[in-house]
């Protein structure tokens, strides 16, 4: 586990201008937590490659990094792990390659000569990476397949930056600041993050997950997807069958996770995702496992004691940390390695949970991104019923509309929501259940610097991937889009981020290539009855206490409503109100006074709070600064 930063010139002839082979040292500097082992810097006519390294396997210098294959023709700096990479490295030496150390980044270079771009299809794990081959002039850029792993990327007026945080791309360049993208910062406050290609800037990219990227001198990218979830034949054996084989490929997963030369541990939350990796992980470690849990002052938010029952049960040497609303001053430090808004407010638990973790181990497993493959979220069912609106007769639509308007304000505010987006196809309903601020939100919030921004491009960007899911039901192009969003823009980022801010690698069993194709082919009716999760719960039934099994999904966020009404509301309004806040123009003072108004009268909107909380934190460090 690294980070990465390199710069490739337009003109080769004219070489690496000084002041951007300067630029690469400063990404490095800016990123020196991800590496804290070793910095490596290579340069070649045009082109430079740098990287900071995190020892996991093969501690010796000779897996230091940028690597190069035997004739230095092509040199690679690579983030993250190749699971399987034993197997491809005995291949390689059998066909005559000659490798000089025992890391798995170095099988990419050699894969890279054997198979060109084909190179990426044989790798599975976790990884960004840039890759120079000096034969064909071209460097390479390629991320996993969950993008587990970030890469962010750039135009400047000399060529084309990369970096594995987007602070680092952005600073390191400080005559060539990019702009503010408005429309970006309106996708955020549909989402709570800003989901990729695009990034807060202007002119500055995420590399999407599943894609690769072969880039000549003077180039723009063009990354092309290589990979996507199966849609082929529904897998239709028996149900003991699909859970038998679900186990199977789950304990692979999480055995070829416990490969490294360094201490191992695991993230435990309480829920039945965290639990079965650690049971997992206890029945194949010959030692107990150390397992790392949050919790929160008042046992109504904590989930410790489920996740005690998990340690008792299988002996771990368990560690606890309780996350009280003073410690929320780290928003600042998780905003800053971010680069860009980031909402999600179990960042902020995350980011203690690897800071605690990282005192004991420099490895991690993890449950995360379970839910996207085994469809874990709630709202998929009431996104999958109100699909049937559309094959209501025309003249009956308003009135089941209207209905549940009235209805919603009895039951729940996201009725009200789904109610009025019923009429806006397969994608504005799921926008509706998922979004934080709605178009009409939008339109009360936006001050007059928002003016010009189309609030419906996210809706658009639903409804495109939709459309190109080839899954032959509802719920799983739902989860298709989950698993392209989601997944890769909220969920691997923050523990990307959180891990890494600390030197922490993490790996997440679920995101197994194998655990991800197979769950891709499982009937929706096998995916999710009365209960989500239902084969994944058959298939661990006997790993996990019946108390965690029977319990409902409980997310991994800060307990906002409570503190945002007491303990944060004085810093949240004095930033939110301030005179710095109201001349920038984005949002309209009145509106934000009338979200405070809410929480006030127990209404809600504590999320929205925060997310506009994180909006103005990260406007006052990147661009008033």
């Amino acid at each position: 586990m690294c980070g990465i930063a390199g710069f490739m010139a337009d003109d080769a002839r004219a070489g690496v201008h000084p002041d951007d082979d300067a630029a690469v040292k400063r990404m490095l500097d800016a990123i020196a937590h991800r590496g804290p082992d070793a910095e490596g810097i290579w340069r070649a006519p045009g082109v430079v490659l740098g990287h900071r390294r995190l020892s996991i396997i093969d501690l010796s210098a000779d897996g230091n990094q940028p690597i190069a294959n035997e004739d230095g023709a092509v040199t690679a700096v690579v983030n993250g792990e190749i699971y399987d990479f034993e197997p491809i490295r005995e291949a390689l030496v059998a066909q005559g390659h000659t490798l000089r150390s025992r890391s798995d980044s170095e099988v990419v270079l050699h894969l890279w000569e054997d198979r060109a771009e084909g190179f990426v299809q044989a790798i599975h794990g976790m990884f960004a990476l840039a890759l120079w081959d000096a034969r064909r002039r071209v460097l390479v850029l390629a991320r996993d397949r969950s993008g587990k792993k970030p890469l962010f990327y750039r135009r400047t007026r000399r060529g084309l930056a990369f970096a594995s945080e987007l602070h680092a791309l952005v600073r390191a360049f400080p005559d060539e600041r990019p702009a503010v993208d408005l429309a970006a910062v309106d996708e955020y406050l549909s989402l709570q993050y800003v989901p990729a290609p695009r990034t807060v800037y202007a002119g500055v990219y995420k590399l999407p997950p599943a894609t690769l990227a072969v880039i000549a001198p003077g180039e723009a990218p063009a990354p092309r997807r290589y990979w996507s979830r199966p849609c082929g034949e529904t897998l239709g054996a028996p149900e003991d069958e699909l859970a038998l084989e679900l186990r199977r490929l789950l304990d692979g997963a999480v055995r070829r996770r416990m490969v490294a030369d360094v201490p191992l541990g695991a993230f435990l939350s309480g829920g039945v995702d965290s639990s079965v990796i650690v049971a997992l992980m206890a029945r194949a470690s010959p030692r107990p496992v150390k397992t790392f849990s949050i919790g929160f002052p008042d046992a109504d938010d904590s989930e410790l004691r489920y996740a005690r029952l998990v340690a008792a049960r299988y002996g771990t040497e368990h560690h606890e940390l309780v996350v009280a609303p003073e410690m929320t001053t780290a928003l600042r430090e998780i905003v800053a390695h971010h680069g860009e808004p980031f909402g999600d407010s179990s960042a902020v638990a995350t980011w203690y949970l690897a800071r605690m973790a990282r005192e004991h181990v420099t490895v991690s497993l993890s449950g995360d991104a379970s839910d996207e493959s085994f469809a874990g979220y709630k709202r998929y069912n009431p996104a999958r019923l109100s699909s049937a609106f559309d094959h209501l007769p025309a003249p009956l639509r308003p009135a089941v509309q209207w209905a549940m308007g009235r209805a919603g304000r009895w039951v729940h505010p996201d009725v009200v929501r789904l109610g009025g987006a019923l009429d806006q196809g397969e994608a504005g309903r799921y926008l509706a259940l998922l979004g934080h601020f709605t178009a009409a939100d939008k339109a009360r919030l936006y001050g007059p610097a928002m003016a010009s921004v189309d609030p419906g491009a996210t809706r658009r960007r639903f409804a495109a991937l939709l459309a190109a899911s080839r899954a032959p039901d509802h719920l799983r192009r739902l989860l298709d889009l989950d698993f392209q969003t989601y997944l890769a823009d909220d969920i691997n980022a923050k523990v990307d981020i959180a891990a890494m801010s600390h030197a922490l690698e993490v790996r997440c069993p679920f995101l197994d290539t194998a655990v991800v194709e197979f769950a891709a082919r499982l009937p929706s009716s096998v995916q999710s009855r009365w209960r989500p999760k239902h084969l994944l719960r058959r298939a661990v039934g006997d790993l996990v206490p019946e108390e965690i099994l029977r319990r409902s999904k409980r997310g991994f966020g800060l307990p906002l409503t409570r503190w945002m009404t007491r303990d944060l509301r004085p810093m949240a309004r004095d930033l939110l109100l301030d005179q710095t806040a109201r001349d920038r123009g984005v949002l309209r003072p009145e509106a934000v006074e009338a979200l405070f108004a809410d929480l006030d009268a127990g209404r809600g909107g504590a999320d929205r709070l925060w997310t506009l909380l994180v909006l103005e934190t990260w406007f006052r460090a990147f661009v008033d600064g």
